[in-house]
Order: C-alpha cells, then structure tokens, then sequence
C-alpha cells in the first residue's frame, strides 16, 4: 500500500476543537468510486484526512480484505475507530459536522434522498463495470427517468434555490453532486433538460473549499472509476 496525506485548510475556528483532535483516513483504491463525496464533505468543513492507496495486487492478497467488515473497500479509521460501508461512513460523518439536517424530518428526508442516490450509483457502477461496451447508448437514453425525480425533489425545497433538504448543507448533498458529476462526464449535456439539477451542482461546486479541492491534483488525476472507464 501506498499513503498518501491529503492536508485541507482547516478554517472553521468555531468547530469545536473535538471534532478535529483526530485525523480521518480513507483507505480505498485509486479512483473516486465511493469516497469522493467523502472527500468533498471532509473539504468542504475544513477538516484534514489521509489517503491511504490500495493497490488491487494489496487487495487480492487479502490480508486487508480480513480487516474489512463485509470483506469492501473503502474502510474508514477515525483514531482507533474504524469502519466500512460508504453510506454509513456518509452518515458517521454528517453527524460528526452537524450535516444531519435539523429535525428528525429533515434528517429523514437526508436519508430518503441519499437512499435514491444509491440506488443510481448502483445502476451506473453495474453500467460502468459490466455493460461499459454494450449498453452505454441506451445508459445515457435512460438517465433522465433517473434524473427527473431529484429535480422534483430539489424543486420543493424552496423552489430549488438552495439544497437538496433544508436550509444547510447536509452529507446527501455532497454524495448527489458528486453522482450528477460523474454523469456530467459520462454525457456533458445531461442536466440540460434540469435547470435546477445543472444549478445546483455548480452552486454546491463554487463553495469555496470544494471549488478548491476540485482544482487540485488530487481530485483531477484520480480516476472515475476503478476500470478507468467514465
């Protein structure tokens, strides 16, 4: 394995000091897959974490396969903490920064609406790893019947001005954009036809520390997908 650290700015003074007296560790492979909207997230608060690479040849030989609840990557360490599965770690995460909405509504929404999120990326990730060759015309034909219902959604919550839940930036956020992303380069006019979708990724995107983090190296040279197929 290789390690690299990915240092952001930590800016927020008014964050409790707990919440930053560790740092976080991403171990997983070298492709965005399942952690960038992580790492959008850990950006976008100020918070710093380390990159731990995995190379497959790492992976096949198994010994980090044991360590791993469910024998998948990614693993998150938090200290001594440690843990798998992308969308909880999303979850541990938005309640380690207060991403978890603001009532047991919102927070329930913030669910159902990363919930949807899944059940997309699970389409494009079967898409891009089994049926790249084969099917990616008719992928790309059938993506707006994905996309129209998180248009729908964001257009309830104040008419689609702000986020997708509420009136703060929540970890369902940062896991649509970064799916609505990927899809953008699969087919770059595919919120053409979602005015408030197309918005709303470039609204989330200018937020300062992630328009920094989607400018560096880090983001820009690591791969979409594990294939390298996008």
């Amino acid at each position: 394995m290789s390690c690299a650290v990915a240092t952001l700015y930590r800016e927020n003074a008014e964050r409790p000091a707990t919440t930053f007296c560790m740092t976080f560790k991403i171990i997983y492979f070298n492709a965005r897959g399942r952690c960038e909207a992580m790492r959008m997230l850990l950006a976008d608060q100020g918070a710093q974490w380390e990159e731990e690479v995995v190379t497959f040849d790492v992976w096949q030989a198994g010994d980090l396969k044991k360590t791993c609840a469910f024998g998948q990557l990614p693993k998150f360490c938090h200290g001594d903490f440690e843990m798998n599965q992308s969308n909880a770690i999303l979850r541990f995460l938005g309640r380690q920064f207060d991403l978890y909405g603001k009532t047991h509504q919102e927070a329930a929404l913030i669910d159902m609406v990363n919930d949807g999120a899944e059940d997309l990326r699970i389409t494009y990730f079967t898409f891009i790893y089994k049926e790249y060759e084969t099917a990616k015309s008719k992928y790309i034909e059938d993506l707006p019947s994905h996309l129209k219902y998180f248009e729908c959604l964001l257009s309830k919550n104040h008419g689609g001005s702000g986020f997708i839940v509420g009136d703060q930036i929540s970890f369902a956020d940062y896991n649509l954009v970064d799916l609505l992303m990927i899809h953008q380069v699969l087919a770059n006019d595919c919120l053409k036809d979602f005015p408030l979708l197309k918005a709303y990724v470039s609204r989330i995107c200018s937020r300062p520390k992630i328009a920094a983090f989607l400018a560096s190296d880090d983001h820009k040279k690591r791969p979409i997908s594990g294939n390298g197929k996008q």
